[in-house]
């Protein structure tokens, strides 16, 4: 199965994968509108667009001409300081956003990990929220019904099954939706600073899951800033400073990069 986007211009779609790669990127942008002014409500939005005909805006361009092959089986990592987009990317990847420009390719089922606990109803109850997220994740209520049990396993959540989600603690909650998103194998895995969720027990079995994963040859990219957990997991990397590539190549090399720009800048 293919999943191709291409921002800005056609729709044609290939069925026949040409190569290895598994996510391909061509010449990326995103670029975000945002308000100069701080609108409350929608009243007045309506009265200063009544009064000015329009609204101030400022441009900020995310990502910039971003071109990225990541083969299938590959672990991936993309590493930068905190407000380099990484994760702009990894939505991108998982067709959360669409790009301004450029186009991406990614062949088979994508799992998307990137803000835990999205899509939850803290009113609900675990167990409701369990099947309403694996809704949002496009699986039947039969199929959740058949792996609730192991959810709540490896959550560590079953004895408050029926509890409403706020009285979870942050982890707790993050722990569900890492147990709901990767209980399925996945072909194209998405990590956003996952590894550092829950205790130390947690970790490791999250840990343990995402190597079974890679064993089978799920492709996976993760951002992370435990760069040595990084440089163990990943065969190359990528660093992305201010939306643009820096430098894509192997583990190692790319965080003594990384390192080196950033002692530089701080110095």
């Amino acid at each position: 199965m293919v999943v191709f986007y291409l921002a800005g211009g056609s729709d044609r779609v290939s069925d026949m994968k040409l190569s290895d790669a598994m996510i391909s990127l061509e010449g990326i942008s995103v670029r975000y509108r945002l308000p100069q002014e701080r609108m409350p409500t929608l009243k007045e939005f309506a009265i200063r667009w009544i009064v000015r005909g329009r609204m101030p805006y400022r441009h900020f361009l995310a990502l910039e001409d971003v071109n990225l092959t990541i083969d299938k089986g590959e672990v991936f990592g993309i590493v930068g300081a905190n407000g380099a987009c990484k994760s702009t990317l990894l939505k991108v990847i998982a067709r959360v956003i669409p790009p301004t420009r450029g186009r991406v390719r990614v062949w088979g089922r994508v799992a998307p990990l990137i803000e835990l606990g999205a899509g939850f109803d803290p009113e609900l109850t675990a167990r409701e929220n369990i099947f309403l997220n694996g809704t949002l994740l496009g699986r039947s209520r039969h199929e959740m019904e058949s792996r609730l049990e192991a959810i709540l396993d490896f959550a560590g959540v079953r004895e408050f099954v029926d509890a409403p989600l706020y009285t979870f603690s942050s982890g707790m909650t993050a722990r569900l939706g890492f147990a709901i998103a990767t209980d399925v194998e996945p072909d194209v895995l998405i990590l956003d600073e996952v590894l550092s969720v829950g205790d130390a027990d947690f970790q490791e079995k999250s840990f343990d899951r995402i190597q079974r994963f890679r064993q089978r040859g799920a492709t996976i990219v993760l951002v992370t800033h435990n760069l040595p957990a990084m440089q163990v997991m990943c065969s190359r990397a990528a660093w992305l400073k201010h939306g643009q590539l820096q430098w894509v190549g192997e583990t190692q090399d790319v965080v003594v990069r990384y390192h080196a720009d950033v002692k530089h800048s701080s110095g």
